[in-house]
């Protein structure tokens, strides 16, 4: 009997992870299912709305659209592994700091796409920062709160 299982190994938040898991199964499902990676949000299902938005080999993906076998042997980051040592990340202590959120379900994706940002252009305008968290959805804020949250991140010229 065919089993449709599959052996996927990623490196997650730079630790490395092996699990038998469903062919079919999404991204978004395997880092909430199979490793308990809770932080990354399904909103919308169908790549929309952002808020499962995390950095696949140095891309930021909507996890929702991607199966998880797509990852086989690569690099996957979360909001989970910006933090350390018990702490938050500069960028998420940020979000907090500018009142960039609200009820919170958009901010994982929302800041995976600052820090993605933040990466390759550390010192923004906010024309820039509105064009990155384009693809995010927030039904609470605005985005004024998110953008100055950024900025604040920025490096100064």
């Amino acid at each position: 009997m065919k089993t449709n299982k599959t052996r996927l190994r990623v490196t997650v938040n730079g630790e490395t992870c092996e699990k038998e898991i469903p062919t079919g199964r999404s991204l978004l499902d395997f880092l909430r299912l199979d490793l308990n990676l809770t932080g990354t949000k399904e909103g919308c299902g169908e790549g929309e709305c952002g808020a499962c938005s995390v950095i696949l080999n140095g891309r930021l993906v909507d996890s929702c659209l991607i199966l998880a076998v797509e990852a086989q042997d690569q690099e996957i980051q979360t909001i989970e592994g910006l933090a350390r040592n018990g702490g938050l990340d500069p960028l998420q202590r940020a979000f907090a700091g500018n009142g960039a959120a609200q009820c919170g379900y958009c901010t994982p994706g929302m800041i995976m796409a600052a820090k993605y940002l933040l990466d390759r252009n550390p010192s923004p305008t906010a024309d820039e920062a509105l064009k990155a968290i384009a693809g995010n959805l927030c039904r609470c804020t605005g985005y004024g709160a998110i953008v100055e949250a950024i900025l604040s991140r920025a490096k100064q010229p």
